[in-house]
């Protein structure tokens, strides 16, 4: 089995390499410094486990697991000397969390414990799912950006710029100054992890950006359309046209 190193310590790194190979349970897969290239090494070489710091510049630890998707996502131990994670973690039952500084002992016991939910089988995803929806922003209850997969890699992109997130089958689109981008989320998951303040659902596959909504014109049968500063439109539908409307007129 395959273990991912991820961490912007080098010393942190070593010192994981070094444990790691001491116990002898799991090859190193590699090593990444920072979460893009964390995403990138997750989805090249396919690692059973993942050592997972939390705090990294670029993207942080939970950023990297919604980069990848529940589904996708190895096992995971977090690893990280911040401990106001931790009641979080376990909460969603993450496999561990190591803080720092451990020692050898500690980290056998959290490879025992990945070895024996990987024997088992399963239950990752919903467990990653539980954590990520626990924890939705790096700074406070609703996200702060979003990470976008781009040809020179992943970038994250501030709520404040994207205009509109669309359904797209079971992914959504989120389109910004820069262009359109797919991220692996559902509608109603990403809703959820919003600032209301900011976002507003339109439409049964459309979320909008209520400071990019330049005018409102009336439809038949009581829908409305939604012009955005850009010159697209987006339906506003009947059933979500009400709360809309009170939340654009700052109601």
């Amino acid at each position: 089995m395959k273990a991912l190193i991820v961490d912007d310590e080098a010393p942190a790194r070593a010192k994981l390499v070094r444990l790691l190979r001491d116990d002898g349970r799991f090859a190193l897969a590699g090593e990444a410094a920072d979460g893009v290239a964390a995403v990138a090494q997750i989805e090249a070489h396919r690692p059973e486990l993942l050592l997972l710091d939390i705090q990294m510049p670029g993207l942080t630890g939970f950023e990297v697991l919604r980069a990848v998707g529940a589904a996708a996502c190895p096992k995971v131990i977090f690893s990280t000397a911040h401990d106001r994670y931790a009641l979080e973690a376990f909460d969603a039952h993450a496999i561990d969390y190591l803080r720092k500084p451990y020692d050898a002992d500690r980290f056998r016991t959290a490879l025992d414990k990945a070895c024996a939910q990987l024997a088992a089988g399963g239950g990752e995803a919903a467990r990653l799912e539980a954590l990520l929806a626990r924890h939705p922003g790096a700074n406070g209850r609703y996200l702060e950006r979003l990470i976008v997969k781009r040809d020179d890699g992943w970038i994250p992109v501030p709520l404040d710029r994207v205009r509109r997130l669309s359904a797209d089958g079971k992914q959504v689109r989120v389109f910004e100054a820069g262009g359109a981008h797919a991220i692996r989320d559902s509608l109603a998951e990403l809703e959820a992890r919003l600032d209301p303040a900011m976002f507003v659902r339109v439409h049964r596959g459309d979320i909008i950006n209520l400071g990019f909504v330049a005018r409102v014109d009336a439809l038949l049968h009581g829908d409305a359309v939604a012009e955005l500063d850009d010159g697209s439109s987006v339906v506003v539908s009947r059933t979500h046209r009400d709360a809309f409307f009170t939340r654009w007129r700052g109601g």
